[in-house]
């Protein structure tokens, strides 16, 4: 079943075509309703093969997505926080959403490594003589 497109930011949108839903039965609140109507959602996306999303969004997306990520690189988010039927389907699309944003952000700059100071080295080198001076005092007199 095609929905309506899916706008992640101002470069990445998916397609329509892209994302499946299924609903299924859901469990918790509802009362004798939750019995009969197929309120819960589960919404597929075909990550590995999505022609809408960049390499690096992809292989981050396949590392945040964890267990929901199928063999096949199908994308399966559940949602069944609501009793309704479109609140699920918009909850569904917003997690969708998220993880590919998370995905999409930029690296961290990398690590610059930097020297200690001065006087930091002395002051390290000073406790250190300074717990040996402790050390030597705990030893029986006379044993030099």
């Amino acid at each position: 079943m095609a929905s309506e497109p899916l706008t992640i930011n101002d470069r990445i949108t998916l397609a329509g075509w892209e994302l499946t839903e299924q609903f299924v039965l859901a469990g918790g609140p509802g009362g004798q309703n939750v019995n009969k109507v197929s309120t819960a959602v589960q919404l597929f996306f075909a990550l590995t093969s999505s022609p809408n999303l960049p390499d690096r969004v992809k292989a981050n997306a396949i590392r945040l997505a964890g267990r929901r990520l199928s063999k096949e690189g199908v994308l399966m988010i559940e949602a069944s926080r609501f009793r309704s039927q479109d609140r699920n389907r918009e909850d569904a699309r917003e997690r969708l959403k998220e993880l590919i944003l998370e995905a999409a952000k930029p690296p961290p700059p990398p690590r610059r490594k930097t020297k200690p100071t001065k006087g930091s080295i002395e002051r390290r080198l000073k406790e250190k003589t300074g717990r040996g001076e402790i050390k030597k005092m705990r030893s029986k007199p006379g044993q030099d």
